[in-house]
């Protein structure tokens, strides 16, 4: 009797030890989120920080384009994505009908980067510029500056269903992109066909070319000019801005965009937990190294005078 209650002891402290760890909770679990390829690498980061810190917690993101993201979400495919909209009061309406109360979360703010060859002396841009480039007027960099020596322009960006190029056509209010705007099929790859081609402007998120320390960004940096763009209300003396944290932060340079963490969990589990990781301290220190602003965490701007 004795040696049955010991295997009978030990068999329900098995027992019950395996279910605690295989119940999801806010820190431990196994889950996958959508991740706009934008905010590839800093989701990563935040991953890698996270899993480190609860090692019962494994979370497997699937990069892709702003429209598969969503699409995965409102499949139930994914309980969490991180995007750069919010969800459209139809798409809050399909999820409510099935009992579904979607939380948005601001958890960074970032850029649209727009980036040229090395031999391209044209890096700075102003925004009506830009905002002709996209309309459809202005076609070469000699429009651009007469001086120039290059032809006929090439924008190219991610893929057609990016958050990058819906930005800006939100933004300047376009149906479609004139003829010359071609789709790379990732931000990596626009950097790429602008290093080879000096016609080429290139469309990309900040998040790829801000954190110098980065092996990966700092590459990229090192391969092509980012440019620098005026305030939407442009006068003769202004400045050129670029998609440095400081110029988003104070919304001198015209392109910024809010980071969401969208979420349509209906308990406090591991993407609830991941959330609540990227909005505080920890997470908002990553989301300053990889040179975006973090949404919850005070930032200190210096001016420094030349005399």
């Amino acid at each position: 009797m004795l040696v049955i209650s010991v295997f009978l002891a030990a068999s329900c402290g098995k027992s019950y030890s395996e279910k605690q760890i295989n119940k999801e909770t806010a820190t431990r679990g196994k889950i996958k989120i959508a991740v706009d390829e934008a905010y590839q690498l800093l989701v990563d980061s935040q991953i890698v920080v996270f899993e480190n810190i609860y090692h019962y917690a494994e979370i497997t993101p699937i990069n892709a384009s702003e429209d598969s993201i969503v699409k995965l979400f409102l499949a139930d495919s994914v309980r969490l994505m991180i995007t750069s909209r919010k969800l459209t009061t139809n798409e809050e309406a399909f999820l409510k009908d099935k009992l579904i109360i979607p939380r948005t979360t601001q958890i960074a703010w970032d850029a649209v980067a727009f980036v040229v060859n090395k031999s391209n002396t044209n890096t700075k841009i102003r925004y009506n510029t830009l905002n002709d480039i996209f309309t459809g007027s202005v076609t070469s960099w000699k429009q651009v500056n007469p001086r120039s020596k290059l032809g006929n322009m090439q924008v190219v960006f991610d893929n057609q269903g990016s958050s990058n190029i819906r930005s800006l056509m939100s933004r300047f209010g376009i149906a479609s992109l004139p003829e010359y705007c071609y789709s790379a099929g990732s931000n990596p790859a626009v950097i790429d066909y602008v290093e080879k081609n000096p016609n080429a402007l290139g469309i990309i998120s900040v998040n790829w070319i801000s954190d110098p320390d980065d092996s990966i960004t700092h590459n990229f940096l090192g391969r092509v000019n980012v440019v620098g763009v005026t305030p939407e209300e442009f006068s003769e003396g202004d400045e050129f801005f670029t998609p440095h944290p400081a110029y988003v932060a104070n919304k001198s340079y015209p392109f910024i965009r809010e980071v969401y963490a969208v979420s349509r969990e209906t308990f406090s589990g591991l993407g609830s937990g991941f959330i609540n990781f990227v909005t505080h301290d920890q997470g908002q220190r990553i989301v300053l190294k990889m040179g975006m602003v973090p949404a919850n965490m005070p930032i200190r701007l210096v001016q420094i005078r030349h005399e």
